[in-house]
């Protein structure tokens, strides 16, 4: 999506345009935290300080003119418009973009977000604005996410059960955000820790900021035995794993509140751990920002909107049919 500048008071002005988390190369645009879906090269991007280093970590890079923000801290976009990213909660570094513009108002775009507190990512911002661009990944009610301490309790139990049985856990988690949130849960557990070299990476960027883990050591096929594997799914068809064996998996996602997650997955367990917001999240999200309109985006977005709406919100699924749903 683009913010644009054409005009004001008669006077025509270049098109100024920024895009938001563009999948292909800008010109323009704004970076809203360093997963790979929200990440190409552009022209001239923006993003936070923190949310830069975890790209270069990753082997990637923002853009060909980088600036880095603070959180709160504004930057002329536009003649008539200014940026700020505010803290989004999603991964470390995350943020979400309040736009606020002379003629029309504020705008705030989420990106992915949570509100839940987290060991691992800053706590997530609930700025008032106009319009809000919202993502609804787990827009549906029965997607409401017990507490991490609990899940992970549970993986702790079973990352333990598979060690009695003379077998190898792994636990499954994006290499950003998911691991590291992993990582930190299993401090305490007295449980031996070997860390995929993606996760690995990853996770020295978080140690050079300044956040702590438990003692973990490099993935070293020959010497798993004992210890617990934090890895990326689609790390188990690699060829460092053709040499750990036996091996009884399970991943960390929101979808686990799904029955056939693991089965899917292919992973002996699922268990419930994620980095998004849950459906009553996104209700109190909204009810905080307080907007006027708002535009939903990703996941379950048609049907979020049709809830908000019969809320009494003003609110459309962006980039969606949503002709028949209105009133004439």
């Amino acid at each position: 999506m683009a913010w644009e500048v054409r005009s004001r008071n008669g006077i025509w002005l270049p098109q100024i345009e920024w895009h938001l988390d563009a999948h292909r190369p800008a010109r323009r645009a704004i970076i809203t935290h360093a997963h790979s879906d929200h990440v190409a090269r552009h022209g001239e991007a923006i993003c936070t300080s923190r949310t830069a280093r975890l790209i270069a970590a990753r082997g990637a890079s923002p853009g060909q003119k980088v600036r880095n923000l603070d959180f709160n801290e504004s930057v002329a976009i536009t003649p008539m418009a200014t940026a700020k990213l505010v803290p989004a909660g999603h991964v470390l570094g995350s943020a979400q973009v309040l736009i606020e513009h002379s003629d029309f108002g504020r705008l705030l775009y989420t990106g992915d977000f949570k509100t839940r507190p987290s060991r691992t990512v800053e706590n997530c911002a609930r700025p008032a604005a106009d319009v809000l661009i919202m993502e609804t990944t787990f827009a549906r009610p029965h997607y409401v996410f017990p507490p991490a301490e609990k899940t992970m309790q549970r993986a702790i139990a079973f990352c333990r059960d598979t060690l009695a049985a003379g077998e190898i856990p792994v636990l499954l988690g994006y290499s950003l955000g998911r691991s590291q949130e992993i990582l930190s849960h299993l401090a305490g557990a007295g449980l031996d820790i070997m860390l995929h070299p993606r996760v690995e990476a990853v996770t020295r960027v978080y140690e050079e900021i300044g956040y702590s883990f438990p003692s973990y050591t490099s993935l070293a096929p020959l010497m798993a035995s004992g210890h617990v594997i934090i890895a990326p799914q689609q790390a188990l068809k690699s060829e460092l794993f053709e040499a750990i064996s036996p091996i009884r998996t399970a991943v960390l996602t929101g979808w686990a509140l799904d029955e056939q997650t693991h089965y899917r997955s292919r992973t002996d367990a699922a268990f419930p751990l994620s980095d998004h917001a849950d459906y009553p999240e996104l209700l109190a999200f909204v009810e905080a920002v307080q907007p006027q309109r708002i535009f939903t985006v990703h996941g379950f977005a048609t049907e979020f909107a049709a809830d908000l709406r019969s809320r009494g919100w003003d609110a459309w699924a962006l980039g969606r049919t949503n002709q028949l749903e209105l009133g004439f």
